[in-house]
């Protein structure tokens, strides 16, 4: 028998290997050179005891690293290793169930309204005043405390499109006598304009103010900043009410095989909420937070936060400005005046001059600025402040040098004059892009930008493809299916339709399209290298976050009908199951 001081000293290298690989270090055999132990057999011993394996009929990677393996191993919440199972039987493997994709990333959108809007009025997809008002009614009905002044009434997802062509009123909410008191307050479909009912308007000052950047066009309708009119009277939901929202929306999230999303404007005061609830079992999603201040297109710095938690659940080093409004509601700030529209080429929501001070205070302050621009001036306008910041931030490098390190964005780069086209091209600066914005704009797009501007200028995805565009839904505006989305991008269809705005299957503007992997791509990859989250997110790669999905088939031998009605079996975060679509199967195998 091995004297008690022996044992003592061969124990110590295995307790501080599985202390080391317990704190998170997934490649102990790259610490560990032991002349009396192989460093193989403390690996083993250690993946045996604080790893777990998972085989699948196929794995997706996206890394360059083992080519088609099926397997790989998790530990800490990482994957610990990916390989090719040789050990099993190969009527073992052709049992295997389950085509496993990188954890899908969608990189514009907003959490705590789409939660909010799970628990409000859809408004979506309504064609007709009446058909808005019919889900009111029928939303009271069913929330009999809403409409106090303490609980607005709040909905999403109208357009004026539908009603004619005619802005709506305050009045058409007056519906019956039941909502003759009523506070009503719906956003548009881009989330750009508020409606409000008669009570609410009662309450703000009289005569209204003008705000610049903003437009009152009709009677309770509020645009752009004049919504800032309205805001200071909204009861804004307790902390309680928000997380219910946020737990409502990640599980729904989740549902979609969602596992991290960038968060496309979080005011101070909600990031101290997520701070709070980040350490919740029910919080099962990683969140690329982008500051926005209270009060928009300001330097609030002594509010913000730069913070990325250990578990890889929420990151914050960046900012959102604004440039300019939405297409639908004329609000886009455009270089010439709208087609459809001779007097008015949009609104910008900041000037110039502020807009490249604001980019170039948060940069200095170590941020990395995202403008939201929609127009074609409020595209150029977030160029110009890129490129005036990079030679103060980056002396001695060049721009692309400079956007390399700083990686700025912009939300949304929907209408881009070629030379701005050319300029992103040659510096580098991503563009976060929704592929269907194009496919939901596209019945009305043409008519507001002309057949030219349009081709020229509107919806660039193909073009923009050597940027690696960050693509994502800006939900709840778009539904936050992904795989909608990739249909979108593939396609230029509707996915909730299939077809174009003439009702064909030709596609608008399809010389844009893009195909399956550089879909995929843009959201996984793309978004992580957009969050600067590289070889940590959107991979399936020794060291990664272990984030995945199960699908019932490979996602390239899916048609493209089949795409956009695609579903998820399975959706795994930090090597634990979030979601599992009800059914007795069980698609994952230990070994």
């Amino acid at each position: 028998m091995a004297p008690i001081s022996t044992l003592f000293w061969l124990s110590i290298p295995l307790i501080a290997a599985a202390i080391i690989y317990q704190l998170g270090v997934p490649n102990v055999e790259d610490i560990f050179d032991l002349p009396f132990v192989s460093s193989f057999l403390v690996v083993k011993i250690i993946r045996q005891a604080f790893s777990q394996t998972y085989c699948y009929a196929s794995v997706q990677t996206l890394s360059t690293g083992v080519s088609s393996p099926d397997c790989f191993s998790v530990s800490n919440g990482k994957f610990s290793r990916v390989f090719i199972d040789e050990t099993s039987f190969d009527v073992t493997k052709d049992a295997r169930t389950g085509h496993v994709i990188p954890g899908l990333w969608d990189g514009h959108g907003h959490l705590l309204q789409y939660g909010e809007l799970m628990n409000s009025v859809n408004l979506f997809g309504t064609k007709s005043m009446k058909e808005v008002q019919s889900r009111l009614v029928d939303y009271k009905s069913r929330h009999q405390e809403a409409g106090t002044s303490e609980e607005w009434i709040r909905g999403v997802g109208w357009d004026q499109a539908n009603f004619d062509g005619k802005w709506p009123v305050s009045s058409d909410l007056e519906i019956d006598k039941t909502f003759k008191d009523l506070y009503v307050m719906l956003d548009r479909v881009d989330v750009h304009c508020i409606w409000v009912s008669e009570k609410v308007l009662s309450q703000l000052p009289s005569p209204l103010p003008d705000i610049p950047g903003g437009e009152i066009p009709t009677k309770g309708v509020f645009c752009d900043n004049a919504i800032d009119v309205v805001t200071p009277y909204y009861p804004k939901p307790s902390n309680e009410r928000k997380a219910r929202f946020l737990r409502d929306a990640i599980f729904d999230l989740n549902k979609l095989g969602i596992v991290g999303m960038h968060d496309a404007g979080v005011f101070p005061s909600e990031l101290t909420l997520y701070k709070e609830l980040i350490s919740d079992e029910d919080w099962t999603l990683r969140v690329y937070a982008m500051l926005e201040c209270e009060t928009r297109n300001t330097f609030c710095l002594d509010e913000a936060v730069k913070l990325n938690t250990t578990d890889g659940k929420l990151h914050v080093s960046s900012v959102k400005l604004f440039a300019d409004g939405a297409l639908g509601s004329w609000g886009s700030a455009m270089i010439e005046p709208y087609t459809d529209k001779p007097s008015s080429s949009g609104s910008l929501l900041v000037n110039a001059t502020t807009l490249s001070k604001l980019t170039l205070d948060w940069a200095k302050a170590g941020f990395q600025v995202n403008i939201h621009a929609i127009g074609d001036l409020a595209n150029k306008l977030a160029v110009e402040a890129f490129t005036s910041a990079y030679p103060v931030i980056c002396p001695g490098l060049t721009a692309r040098e400079c956007q390399n390190k700083r990686r700025f964005r912009i939300e949304h780069a929907q209408i881009i004059h070629p030379d701005q086209q050319k300029q992103m091209l040659e510096i580098g600066i991503i563009p976060s892009i929704q592929p269907t914005h194009a496919t939901s704009d596209m019945p009305y797009a043409e008519s507001r930008l002309g057949k030219q501007r349009t081709e020229a200028e509107a919806y660039r995805m193909r073009s923009l493809l050597p940027l690696n565009p960050v693509l994502g839904s800006d939900f709840p505006v778009e539904p936050a299916n992904i795989f909608e989305g990739m249909y979108a991008a593939l396609t230029r269809r509707s996915p909730r339709t299939g077809l174009d705005p003439d009702g064909g299957t030709k596609g608008w503007y399809p010389e844009e399209t893009i195909g399956l992997e550089d879909a995929l791509k843009g959201f996984t990859i793309n978004p992580a290298y957009g969050a600067f989250l590289e070889g940590k997110a959107g991979v399936i790669e020794k060291g990664a976050y272990a984030d995945w999905v199960v699908l019932d088939e490979p996602l390239e031998s899916l048609d493209v009908e089949s795409l956009r009605k695609a579903t998820v079996k399975e959706t795994w975060i930090g090597g634990k199951r979030v979601y599992k679509r009800p059914g007795p199967d069980d698609l994952s195998s230990d070994i």
